[in-house]
């Protein structure tokens, strides 16, 4: 990826999710950053990629940033890694400090194969000391960075898919197929403890990020040289959301829409985007009322 800086572009604020294929190296926040002074001053992203990794990174811009929540919500992810074993550091991955290195030479293959076939059976792991989770406030990598004691944290994550892709010890090719949130850090560390050997996460692809792969995704090297490609790979609201059933509001619903009130539900289901004219106009879920069921706003998407 380019160290030069962009020049700022004259585009307009952009409405929608943009599918970012992140480079290796930069923050998440970073890359953001690069994309603010291209002209996009309200922007967001759906899932934070640590600075090791790469892949899909769903970028969020103007309007798009109020559907943050229910991406995360609704998506799962997909990734692409690989793992060392005989090495434990104190992030987790191959760019922290090594605390602790242990032959692997006696393990087994088979072993390995198993151990990552039962991260299917997981349904919680212990959050890394270096994220982005907070204690008190403050993120757990600041207070790690300190040297700053913080309880253990425990999340709740399912695995949907794991299996091994290549292997060639000590290091493993994997892909796993995740709920969001998940940390692949983590599962690198506790199959390198179950294995009595340690492990450390080398390399790490978001293929997949709901609802999209990399197949859609732009790099940000193209986009930071050329600015139009960002305004040719802008996704709508709409297809960002497909699980959301679309319903066409009249101009006298719309403007009620717009107003706050509620409008007649005459459809089945309990959420719906709410559309007028072929635009996204806001995100409602199904309520009963006196007079009818009726959609009730949940988030306006208008200007």
């Amino acid at each position: 990826m380019t160290n030069r800086d962009p020049q700022p572009a004259s585009l307009p604020q952009l409405h929608g999710v943009l599918v970012l294929d992140k480079p290796s190296g930069p923050t998440s926040a970073r890359c953001l950053s690069m994309l603010k002074r291209l002209g996009q001053k309200k922007i967001g992203h759906a899932g934070t990629l640590d600075p090791m990794a790469s892949g899909v990174l769903l970028v969020l811009l103007g309007q798009g940033t109020k559907i943050a929540s229910h991406l995360l919500a609704d998506g799962g992810k997909v990734y692409r890694g690989q793992l060392r074993l005989g090495q434990e550091t104190d992030t987790w991955d191959i760019q922290g400090q090594v605390l602790r290195e242990a032959p692997w030479q006696d393990i087994d293959e088979e072993a390995v194969r198993a151990e990552v076939a039962r991260w299917q059976e997981l349904t919680e792991q212990e959050v890394p000391a270096y994220s982005a989770a907070k204690h008190q406030g403050q993120p757990l990598y600041k207070l790690a960075r300190k040297g700053q004691a913080a309880p253990v944290k425990v999340k709740r994550m399912e695995i949907s898919q794991a299996e091994v892709l290549d292997m060639h010890l000590p290091f493993v090719r994997f892909r796993v197929a995740c709920s969001s949130g998940t940390y692949i850090r983590s599962l690198a560390h506790s199959l390198g403890k179950r294995l009595g050997c340690g492990a450390v996460l080398t390399e790490l692809t978001r293929e997949y990020s709901h609802p999209f792969g990399l197949d859609a995704a732009v790099s940000l090297d193209d986009v930071l040289a050329d600015p139009v490609r960002m305004v040719r790979g802008l996704r709508p609201i709409a297809e960002a959301l497909p699980h959301w059933p679309r319903v066409s509001l009249s101009a006298d619903e719309a403007r009620q829409v717009r107003n706050g009130h509620a409008v007649p539900c005459h459809e089945e289901g309990t959420r719906a985007l709410l559309m007028e004219n072929g635009c996204e106009l806001a995100l409602a879920r199904r309520q009963d009322s006196p007079s009818g069921p009726c959609w009730t706003i949940v988030r306006g998407l208008w200007n």
